[in-house]
């Protein structure tokens, strides 16, 4: 597999952990079963995907990638779905965490 293919398979894991995450939250502690089933299913399908991408990709590569994307993804999901607003600090790590992911992707070494 390329490293663009594994590259779209980690952006689907992103997708679902992000999921997940949103499932979670709606989940209320895991007392709803169709968000704590659908929060099951995700996670899966998210850990299956990484899986598949730790072929190509190296795993701290591949992990740094999905926990920042997701990290901002699932912040996403909270101010849209929750109404969940992030400070100036919460901001500037944002900010931070997506700098690191470029940093680690367009200038670490992959092999």
């Amino acid at each position: 597999m390329n490293n663009i293919i594994a590259y779209v398979i980690l952006l689907l894991a992103v997708v679902l952990g992000t999921a997940a995450n949103g499932f979670a939250k709606s989940a209320n502690g895991f007392t709803l079963f169709l968000p704590s089933l659908f929060t099951a299913i995700a996670i899966v399908g998210c850990m299956f995907t990484l899986s598949i991408v730790m072929k190509t990709i190296p795993v701290g590569i591949t992990y740094a990638s999905f926990a920042g994307l997701c990290i901002i993804a699932t912040t996403m999901v909270g101010v849209y779905k929750f109404n969940q607003m992030p400070d100036f600090f919460t901001i500037v790590g944002l900010i931070l965490i997506i700098s690191g992911v470029l940093i680690v992707n367009l200038l670490g070494k992959t092999e």
